[in-house]
Parts: structure tokens; sequence; C-alpha cells
């Protein structure tokens, strides 16, 4: 992947972890990296333009980063709504991966990270992005990591026909 044309906003309150992933995206040599400590600057940020990626902390001082992942998908139709996240938790109980898979997160990526870590959820949702689907209550990846043809039970891609796969 050319990382060297990579925007990213990082949305973190804590202004440590804001600096340690800056660091670590300035190791592949992004070409520019916006920082947010609250939702209402990073979804600005967003609406300017030009973000490639986001990467996304789930709590957040008066907020969460599922409410940046909302406004983001469920916002006006637009490129915007197709940008890739990637959740950055200290937080991984299956509850909340679960919730951010619901919220539209493309990827999930738990602290403490390492630069490995973080290049390989990039690339994930550059070089394995998986089927974007539009539907009355859902905008996001396809939620289901595979495809088992073999299955054949209850719920089986249930409601296909009102979505829009993209």
């Amino acid at each position: 992947m050319m990382t060297d044309r990579l925007s990213v906003l990082v949305l973190d309150d804590s202004a440590h972890m804001r600096g340690l992933l800056r660091t670590i995206l300035s190791g592949f040599s992004v070409r520019r990296v916006e920082e947010a400590a609250d939702v209402d600057r990073a979804v600005t940020i967003a609406e300017g333009g030009g973000i490639d990626v986001a990467l996304v902390d789930l709590k957040l001082e008066g907020g969460s980063g599922f409410d940046f992942c909302r406004r983001i998908r469920f916002g006006p139709e637009g490129p915007l709504i197709r940008l890739p996240i990637i959740m950055v938790t200290a937080h991984s109980e299956r509850t909340l991966v679960r919730e951010a898979i619901n919220a539209g997160v493309d990827e999930f990526l738990v602290k403490p990270v390492s630069a490995a870590d973080v290049a390989s959820k990039i690339n994930a949702v550059f070089e394995r992005r998986r089927t974007f689907i539009i539907s009355p209550d859902y905008i996001g990846p396809d939620r289901r990591r595979r495809n088992d043809p073999e299955y054949a039970g209850p719920r089986r891609r249930a409601g296909e026909d009102e979505a829009l796969f993209i």
C-alpha cells in the first residue's frame, strides 16, 4: 500500500495516544495526519474532505467513537459515508465489538497497539475491504467476515433484497 498518499484522521481524547498514532503513521510516511479530541471536531475535519481513513477511539470525553461512526454513516448521502473507520480501543468486550460492527466500523484494533497492528488494519481497509451495504437500518461494510455456502440456517442473508450492496 502506498501510505505516502494517505490522509488519516485520528480521533482520541488522549493527546498521548494521538501523538503515539501520529508517530506510528509518520513512520509509514503517511502524507497527512489530522487530529481531533472530540466528535464534533472530527466530523468537521472529515467533512472538509481529503481524509482517507479514520482511527477512532471508543470512549471519549463527552461522547464515543460510536457517535462519530453513526454521524459519518448516517449523515448526508455522499462519499463520506464510505470513509473507512478503524476503532482503536482498550475495550474489547464482545458486546462492544458487536456494537462497533453495528455502528459501521470497518476494523477493530485493541490497545496497546503496535506499528504492525496499525499497518495491518490500514491495509485491510484498502486491500481487503468488504462489500459496502446501504440498507434502512445499517450502513457500513458487510458485517459477515466470510460467506459460508454450506450454511442454510435461519436469517441467511435475510432482507438482502432491501439492501443495496456496493
